[in-house]
């Protein structure tokens, strides 16, 4: 078995990004200028030899990588696994009305994020659960191949922790922008692999 590239994008920005508010998992769509991400993106990778884009299930991520697939000519599949944390009773609201509705929970989640625990909700670690193997299971069936994986900030986050390998705590420590590439390199058999933010 060769080595897998797995390009890895966060989707394009929305308007809830630009507003600072937390999407979360409601069907927040592409904003026109994260369309045209989504296309920038795709003209990067038209020489990367890309086999298949494989996306979380909201809208956000679907049209970011049919965008991308489209223009590359290749299949979108859908993957549950890469879908956002789910922290449902913050979905829709801006960042300030976290902190005003909900007390301590926004300054854990900002400050010690390793130790955000609320009933009902995803913790980072969980999420870490079930992308890593997610995406080491994507190595395995695209094995010698590239292929995009478009998924959401904090997934991509709790991943890339892993392969970087350094703790929840760490969390903040990964700057992903709306769109951005980031190149995983993964070797038969390994549990790691090397990460690259190229230019």
């Amino acid at each position: 078995m060769a080595t897998t590239t797995i390009y890895l994008i966060r989707h394009g920005v929305t308007a809830a990004n630009k507003e600072d508010r937390f999407a979360g998992r409601t069907g927040e769509p592409l904003h026109p200028e994260g369309e045209a991400q989504a296309l920038a993106v795709a003209g990067r990778l038209r020489a990367a030899g890309i086999a298949a884009v494989i996306a979380g299930p909201l809208m956000r991520t679907d049209q970011t990588a049919r965008i991308i697939a489209e223009t590359l000519g290749v299949e979108v599949e859908m993957l549950a696994a890469l879908n956002e944390i789910s922290i449902p009773h913050w979905d829709g609201l801006t960042k300030a009305e976290i902190r005003a509705r909900f007390g301590p929970e926004y300054p854990t989640w900002l400050d010690t994020p390793e130790r955000f625990r609320v009933g009902g909700c995803e913790t980072i670690g969980e999420v870490q659960q079930r992308v890593v193997p997610a995406v080491a299971g994507l190595a395995r069936e695209y094995a010698g191949r590239a292929v995009l994986v478009v998924s959401h900030l904090i997934p991509l986050r709790a991943m890339l922790l892993h392969h970087l390998d350094l703790p929840i705590s760490a969390f903040r420590s990964v700057k992903i922008a709306n769109a951005q590439l980031v190149r995983l390199t993964m070797e038969p058999g390994s549990d790691r692999g090397r990460v690259e933010f190229p230019e």
